[in-house]
């Protein structure tokens, strides 16, 4: 069970940590003003979100569902299905209905709420683990 534990952990993280750079890839065009050999890391927008959407999915819901069993708090779920969702639409179909920038917003925003949303989770798998410890 530790290692399966650990393992949800680790895709808490890992979902943080992807959340992030989806953010930080609809906010390029500023960092490249700002940056410009940032410009050169810069992968096709449609592709870049395709690929994170492959990935994130299945690991926040693995590690979303996995903490929903230890702590039971249903908002956690609730935040972080919301932004999988938004970045799902943003992804397929949100430059048609929200233009560019739009799509970027929307994108953000959905990123954030799936890094708060495993923040959290992660916070309240460690608080429960201390508490099963204590008992």
């Amino acid at each position: 069970m530790q290692a399966h534990d650990e393992l949800a952990q680790s895709a808490d993280k890992a979902a943080i940590g992807l959340s992030l750079v989806c953010a930080l890839h609809c906010l390029l065009p500023v960092a490249a003003a700002l940056l410009p050999s940032v410009v050169l890391l810069r992968i096709e927008d449609e592709m870049f979100h395709r690929i994170m959407l492959l990935v994130v999915l299945p690991v926040s819901a693995f590690a979303l569902l996995t903490g929903l069993r230890k702590h039971r708090n249903k908002s956690v779920l609730a935040i972080g299905v919301t932004g999988l969702l938004m970045l799902l639409v943003a992804a397929v179909i949100g430059h048609d209905i929200f233009g560019e920038t739009g799509e970027r917003l929307v994108t953000v925003l959905g990123s954030v709420l799936v890094a708060i949303s495993h923040f959290r989770n992660f916070q309240l798998c460690q608080l429960q683990a201390t508490r099963l410890g204590s008992d």
